[in-house]
């Protein structure tokens, strides 16, 4: 069995192929060969949410998933949720909420975030903090996260 395999991806719109390891997860490819650092990796384990990245559609942990497992996989990491606009409104709201802390969680938290109002999640802060709690905030910002994502919900704040 070969210790390489070549797989074709889609990132942030741009599609390409790569000859990856095929013991190398998807955020140690995403952020050593292609250069996007913006997810994190955090316990590498799956559990702190800090490698939070969008696989076809859906969050996914980059860490708990082998770059050939995403073979013909359309991913939009952070970068590209910025370079799309898309979480435009969420970032202003981070901002102005002082929720991006330290910043390192926030990435995972974004792309978390995002998929919770994407999906038409109400201003519940309950339900907010449920979609929220596999990511960590070593800061322990969570109240600010939550306000920055209500505002967004309740259109308090624009892109």
């Amino acid at each position: 069995m070969s210790d390489t395999r070549t797989i074709r991806l889609t990132v942030n719109g741009e599609t390409g192929s790569y000859t990856v390891p095929v013991r190398q997860n998807l955020v140690d490819f995403i952020r050593n060969d292609l250069g996007l650092t913006g997810s994190h990796v955090g316990c590498e384990h799956g559990v702190c949410g800090a490698c939070s990245i969008e696989v076809d559609g859906d969050i996914v942990r980059g860490c708990l998933m082998f770059a050939v497992q995403a073979d013909g996989a359309e991913i939009t990491t952070i970068e590209g949720l910025a370079e799309s606009d898309r979480g435009a409104a969420l970032r202003s709201a981070f901002s102005a909420r002082n929720a991006l802390q330290c910043g390192y969680c926030t990435p995972g938290m974004l792309a978390t975030a995002l998929d919770y109002v994407e999906a038409g999640g109400a201003a519940d802060r309950a339900a907010i903090r449920a979609h929220l709690s596999g990511n960590y905030c070593r800061c322990t910002g969570y109240q600010s996260i939550v306000d920055a994502v209500c505002d967004v919900i309740e259109g308090r704040v624009e892109a």
